[in-house]
C-alpha cells in the first residue's frame, strides 16, 4: 500500500503490471539527460533510453557547453530517432551551477503533457524495462519522487579499492530506511536516476530553488521531503548500470568535490568519517603488527592476547568488507585492500573539507560555496 514503509530492495519486473504499461496506458514521461563533455558515455546512454519498452517517452538531452565530440554524437543520434530532442544549453548565468541549469533547461523543453520527469545522468545505462518498472514502483508505493541505486561498473583497481568504502559510508550516513520514512528528516537521492512527478517538481520550485547547489540531487530530495511529498530510495541494480569514474584521478576529483558539500559542512560527521577511515588505514594494521612483533619478541601471554584481539578485530572488519565486495560483484580478496582504500578515503575527506570552504572546480567550471 502507498503508505507502507518501503525498504530499498531490488526492483525487478516481477509483480509489476508492465504489459499494461507497455501497451501505452501509462502517462508521458520526459527523460532529461544533462551532458557536458560526455563523448565517452552519451551514445550508450541515449541508445538505451531510446530502446525502452515503455512507449510514452520523450528523451531530451541538454548539451551543456560540451567541447568534445558530444554535440556531434548527439546530432547523429537525433537524425535517426524522432523521439530524441537535443537542446543546446544556454551560457551559465550568475548564481547557477552547471547541472541544475542544464536540468532546468531540459524541464523547460519537455512537452507540456509530460506528467513525470525522469532525470538520468549521462554515465547511466538503462535496461529496457527501467522506466516502466520505476514508474510502476512509484505508483505502487505512492512516491512523488523515486530515486534508484544503480549497479556500479567498477573496472579498475583503484575504483575497486576506494568506491566500496565510499558507498558504505553513504549507506551509514544516509540509511535508506530512514530516508524512506516520512516521519524522519533524512533525505538524499542518487542523481544517476530520479523519477519525479511534474506537479511535485513545480511545487518545490524545481531546480531554480537550488540553482547554486553542486549536490543538486540531495538538495532536490530535501526540498521534496520537507514539503511533505513521499520520497523513496530503491535498489535498481537489476535495471540500470553506471560507470562513474575510470581511475584514481577521476575518483579523486569527483569525491573531493562531493563529500564536504554532501554533508552540508557538518563538521562533526566529517570528523567522525575521517577518524574512522584513519583507524582502518593505520590503527587496525598497526595494532596487529605491533602486537605480533611484541609477541615474537617474547612478550608472553599478554602480547599474545593483544595480538589475538587485533587479529579478531581485523577479521571482523575484513568480513564486512568482503560482503560489500560481494554486493558490488567484486572479487572478495579486495577486502585485503581495506587499509589502502581507507587511507585514500581519509585523504579525500580532508581535501574535500579544505577545498569545499573555498569553492569547487568541476568540468572546467569553478563554483563558490555559499552558506557553509
Amino acid at each position: 500500500m502507498p503508505g507502507a514503509a518501503f525498504s530499498p530492495r531490488i526492483l525487478t519486473t516481477r509483480g509489476l503490471d508492465l504489459p499494461y504499461l507497455v501497451a501505452g496506458n501509462g502517462p508521458l514521461i520526459a527523460i532529461i539527460v544533462p551532458a557536458r563533455n560526455e563523448a565517452r558515455n552519451i551514445r550508450r546512454c541515449v541508445a538505451a533510453l531510446l530502446a525502452q519498452r515503455y512507449p510514452n517517452l520523450a528523451v531530451i538531452v541538454v548539451d551543456d557547453g560540451s567541447t568534445d565530440e558530444t554535440p556531434a554524437i548527439l546530432a547523429e543520434l537525433a537524425r535517426t530517432s524522432p523521439r530524441l530532442r537535443v537542446v543546446t544549453g544556454e551560457p551559465l548565468p550568475p548564481g547557477w551551477a552547471g547541472k541544475p541549469h542544464a536540468l532546468a533547461q531540459g524541464v523547460q523543453a519537455a512537452p507540456p503533457e509530460a506528467a513525470w520527469f525522469c532525470l538520468v545522468d549521462a554515465d547511466t545505462f538503462a535496461e529496457p524495462d527501467l522506466i516502466g518498472a520505476a514508474y510502476a514502483a512509484a505508483l505502487t508505493h505512492g512516491a512523488a519522487m523515486l530515486s534508484l541505486f544503480t549497479y556500479q561498473e567498477l573496472n579498475t583497481f583503484w575504483e575497486r579499492v576506494i568506491m566500496p568504502l565510499v558507498f558504505s559510508a553513504l549507506a551509514v550516513g544516509f540509511p535508506p530506511e530512514r530516508v524512506n520514512d516520512p516521519a524522519r528528516p533524512e533525505a538524499v537521492a542518487n542523481g544517476q536516476f530520479i523519477l519525479i512527478r511534474r506537479e511535485t517538481y513545480a511545487a518545490v520550485g524545481g531546480h531554480a530553488a537550488l540553482r547554486g547547489s553542486i549536490v543538486e540531487d540531495k538538495a532536490l530530495a530535501e526540498n521534496v521531503k520537507r514539503a511533505g511529498h513521499r520520497l523513496l530510495l530503491a535498489d535498481g541494480r537489476a535495471l540500470a548500470r553506471t560507470r562513474m569514474y575510470t581511475g584514481l584521478a577521476e575518483v579523486w576529483q569527483g569525491w573531493t568535490k562531493n563529500i564536504y558539500l554532501g554533508l552540508d559542512g557538518r563538521r562533526p560527521l566529517l570528523l567522525v568519517g575521517i577518524l574512522t577511515a584513519l583507524a582502518g588505514a593505520l590503527f587496525l594494521p598497526g595494532w596487529l603488527i605491533a602486537g605480533a612483533a611484541w609477541w615474537a619478541a617474547g612478550g608472553g601471554l599478554l602480547a599474545g592476547l593483544v595480538t589475538a584481539q587485533a587479529a579478531l578485530t581485523w577479521l571482523a572488519v575484513a568480513l564486512v568488507r568482503t560482503e560489500v565486495s560481494r554486493e558490488l560483484g567484486l572479487p572478495r580478496w579486495y577486502a585485503l585492500t581495506l587499509p589502502l582504500g581507507a587511507a585514500l578515503f581519509a585523504a579525500m575527506m580532508i581535501v574535500s573539507a579544505l577545498r569545499g570552504r573555498n569553492g569547487v572546480r568541476w568540468k572546467g567550471r569553478t563554483y563558490e560555496v555559499q552558506g557553509i
